[in-house]
């Protein structure tokens, strides 16, 4: 028998007929700023399929893609080595800094430069060991030309001051396309020093701007004697995940504490909150500064995720191998697990897809030249996936 449907539900808009993915019950009752601030709309499901790649890889951290062909890719105890097209391993790259690679610090983000073809200077990030304690650092040298070994290695960016906490370091770094670098920071987590992350005399819980050289460049919102001329943003906590969308508008996501990862929109100058406010509680379920998501001065997020998701890295979709993704913003989970999808509209997230969440910890995502997506596995015994779309049965 054919079963018609209510009147009221055909004359509703699609997205009000869609729930939110189901992701477990919140730690908090705060309600949201705005609509879809949290909890979208589910997207339609995606049928995919994830192949191991590469295996023999120690708790891998990040992903570049090398212009001629292969991506960089690092694991955390201090080795960087090269993945061709084929799924090769190379040896470690010679020439790389000691890391600090206690607890979540070692060897972080890479990127290639922007101006690779000319210079073969390559990125990295990195916690490094200093008098005092430990730091985020970013660092660059020149890549040789049979992927070998780095030289000319110099930090651009050493975070201030040292921390008693070997955690929460972030930290990406990505590029504008105008010569500046941002690289994203922690605020080392422990009680004693997060509140760092509003001290514009401190590098802690911010996102950082720099010459490619690591020079202060004009333009940064905190001239000297307001606060450290390299700060483009504050009032972060950790932020593990940032990418420039299409229009040229930067995006980060930052860890949140028991609930309250949040999905910021980056403006120069702006306070994120932490930790005045948050959507979350401290993990023994206590309130955190004010007890409130939101206050009077802090910008708010553009979404948040109660539960967490443990977001790791991210990346705006621009490929066809994935029909209707163009333009969605990709985040790698490492709690559950797997890669979250999100269709952003102007400002706002109109929806949400999550895929593969029995892969384990995503710890970060790189789409390919075919438009396909690599998957980094951070595990003792990590590896690289390759995710296609399903191929139909039959």
């Amino acid at each position: 028998m054919k079963r018609l449907m209510p009147l009221a539900l055909l004359l509703a808009p699609a997205t009000a007929l869609a729930q939110p993915v189901e992701q477990g019950p919140a730690n908090t009752d705060f309600e949201p700023a705005f609509e879809n601030q949290t909890r979208a709309p589910a997207l339609p499901d995606t049928e995919v399929e994830a192949r191991s790649f590469v295996g023999g890889l120690e708790h891998p951290w990040g992903i570049a893609t090398l212009p001629e062909g292969g991506w960089l890719v690092t694991e955390r105890p201090g080795r960087l080595r090269v993945v061709s097209e084929d799924g090769d391993l190379s040896d470690p790259i010679a020439g790389l800094p000691e890391v600090d690679a206690r607890r979540q610090g070692g060897l972080l983000d890479v990127a290639v430069g922007p101006d690779f073809a000319n210079d073969r200077r390559i990125y990295w990030t990195y916690a490094k060991s200093v008098e005092g304690g430990t730091v985020t650092a970013a660092a660059r040298g020149i890549l040789s030309d049979d992927l070998t070994e780095v030289t000319e290695v110099e930090d651009i960016f050493v975070q201030e001051p040292p921390s008693a906490a070997a955690m929460h370091y972030g930290s990406r770094i990505v590029f504008d396309g105008q010569g500046h670098a941002f690289i994203t920071t922690g605020e080392h987590s422990i009680e004693a020093e997060r509140d760092r992350a509003q001290d514009l005399g401190t590098s802690y819980g911010k996102v950082i701007r720099v010459a490619l050289d690591g020079s202060v460049p004009e333009g940064n919102p905190f001239a000297e004697g307001e606060g450290l001329e390299t700060i483009w943003t504050y009032g972060h906590r950790n932020i593990q995940s940032a990418d420039f969308a299409p229009d040229g508008r930067l995006w980060i996501i930052e860890h949140g504490p028991k609930g309250g990862d949040e999905l910021n929109l980056i403006e120069a100058g702006a306070n994120y909150g932490w930790p005045e406010v948050s959507y979350g509680v401290n993990y023994d379920g206590t309130p955190i500064g004010t007890g409130e998501p939101r206050g009077e001065g802090f910008t708010e997020p553009a979404y948040y995720w109660d539960p967490v998701i443990a977001p790791a890295g991210m990346v705006f979709y621009q490929g066809a191998a994935f029909e209707g993704w163009q333009g969605n913003l990709l985040v790698s989970s490492l709690s559950p697990g797997g890669l979250v999808r999100l269709e952003i509209d102007g400002d706002r997230v109109a929806g949400e897809e999550h895929l593969l969440r029995e892969v384990g910890r995503v710890r970060d995502v790189e789409e390919t030249a075919e438009g396909e997506l690599l998957l980094l596995i951070d595990a003792p015994d990590g590896e690289i996936l390759r995710v296609t779309p399903a191929t139909p049965e039959g």
